[in-house]
């Protein structure tokens, strides 16, 4: 059996980055972890845009609307500052919220820095596709989608989830590199696993 192709969607939303100040390292972090993580082919949607909240809820409804997108994860904009809107952007699309990503990204953070706390990502369903606010920071976004296998007791990333809640959707079936992220999914709901 070949695995299904997934369509994943990243999104990087930085006021600096997206006019050439520095450059961005948000789609190139999510696009190494994933690589690494899902089994499957992808192909690819990036976008680079403003902190903007009419832009951002625009490229998240092209992307998923418009581009198919099964999977779509933004990567900035969830902090406290005036100019950070992903959150109500996101929010402002969704069909359905899903806010136990955002607790557990919250709590997975709070291993780390005491400002966890003022993280605002959220995660949504439209249509047939789930929607995810990460971190702007590489490191973070690593975390919040790993968890910290080696704590006790161990503590689940984010992305463990995904794969399931995309079959729930009716999205493609997911595979992961069970090393890096082990997918949860009920008995009921396995499938057998391709050479």
């Amino acid at each position: 059996m070949a695995l299904d192709t997934v369509r994943i969607g990243i999104v990087s939303i930085s006021d600096r980055a997206s006019a050439g100040v520095y450059e961005d390292q948000g789609v190139p972090a999510l696009q190494q972890w994933l690589t690494r993580a899902v089994r499957n082919p992808v192909q690819w949607e990036t976008r680079l845009i403003p902190d903007d909240q009419a832009g951002i809820s625009a490229a998240l409804c092209e992307l998923v609307d418009d581009m198919g997108c099964h999977l779509v994860m933004t990567t900035g904009g969830t902090g406290p500052a005036p100019r950070d809107v992903t959150p109500e952007a996101t929010l402002a699309v969704a069909h359905k919220v899903m806010p136990g990503f955002g607790e557990q990204m919250r709590s997975i953070s709070l291993h780390f820095v005491p400002t966890a706390i003022l993280s605002r990502q959220v995660a949504v369903i439209r249509g047939r596709a789930l929607i995810i606010n990460l971190p702007g920071q590489p490191k973070s976004i690593a975390e919040t989608l790993e968890g910290l296998p080696t704590a006790t007791p161990p503590v689940p990333g984010i992305f463990a989830a995904v794969p399931y809640c995309i079959d729930l959707i009716g999205g493609p079936y997911l595979e992961t590199d069970a090393a890096l992220c082990k997918a949860f999914r009920p008995k009921s709901a396995l499938r057998p696993t391709p050479p």
